[in-house]
């Protein structure tokens, strides 16, 4: 297990963070830190999307086994609902 350094940031853009990751985190824990550390409407449910890939990371898989790298920018994107 390594650090991986990756830039977390929501849709909007309006919010963003330059963190330091253990590899074995997965797109779950990412997402609740997120919430949490930005206050983010908890009545929502996130995806976590690597924009340097365009791959959107399921929640279980760790960052090692998403092929994440440093440098890499994960996006936390509400997930919407149509109807």
């Amino acid at each position: 297990m390594s650090d991986i350094n990756v830039i977390i940031r929501t849709a909007d853009q309006t919010r963003k963070a330059e963190v330091t990751l253990d590899s074995s985190n997965t797109g779950a824990d990412i997402i609740q830190a997120s919430v949490d550390n930005w206050t983010l409407p908890t009545d929502t449910d996130y995806s976590l999307v690597n924009t340097t890939s365009g791959k959107t990371l399921t929640p279980n898989s760790r960052l090692e086994d998403s092929g994440i790298k440093s440098g890499d920018i994960l996006e936390v994107q509400p997930v919407l609902v149509a109807g």
